[in-house]
């Protein structure tokens, strides 16, 4: 599953040359709004389709980093999931928490989108490089970075993986 969302990735970065989560939104007239409604520790974001407009929700008590995370986590349930946001919204009070293949494949889509293979390779042949480097140079959650190294890995890349993936990654504080 990982090259299908991996491939959706590439086809929208090439068609709109960028990896911008909300440069893409914005090119799909996908509606985003942040609200500051929920604590920074409830809803992350959300997406739904009302009367065939697309909108997207962010939580803008997060921090930036946090923010474009939950973006690019929510536009890959637009990409890949995109037919079943008319049936329900994609609610994510624990982005990361939910064990299901749905959030599993915005997470993919999510780290494959903001984190480019080439930058990935950079830091990690850097001096002094670790996973808890790599993942704090780009401004990213370790557990988010775990699944573009898992991706990487699923795609043939001789990368190790020192930590499990985990879905919870946002439900709470981190760094």
């Amino acid at each position: 599953m990982t090259q299908y969302v991996y491939s959706q990735i590439e086809k929208y970065v090439r068609k709109y040359q960028t990896r911008d989560p909300y440069e893409i939104l914005d090119a799909l007239h996908v509606v985003t709004r942040f609200s500051n409604n929920y604590p920074r520790d409830g809803l992350k974001g959300y997406c739904i389709q009302l009367n065939r407009t697309k909108y997207v929700v962010i939580n803008d008590n997060l921090c930036e980093d946090d923010r474009r995370v939950t973006a690019s986590h929510e536009l890959g349930h637009i990409v890949i999931h995109g037919k079943e946001l008319q049936c329900s919204p994609f609610k994510d009070f624990n982005i990361y928490q939910a064990t299901g293949r749905k959030e599993r494949e915005a997470n993919f889509f999510g780290a494959d989108l903001l984190i480019p293979d080439e930058e990935v390779l950079d830091l990690v042949h850097s001096q002094n490089a670790n996973f808890f480097n790599v993942a704090k140079a780009l401004n990213v959650p370790c557990e988010f970075f775990a699944f573009k190294l898992y991706s990487m890995v699923e795609r043939g890349f001789p990368m190790r993986m020192p930590i499990d993936l985990s879905n919870d990654f946002l439900a709470g504080k981190r760094r």
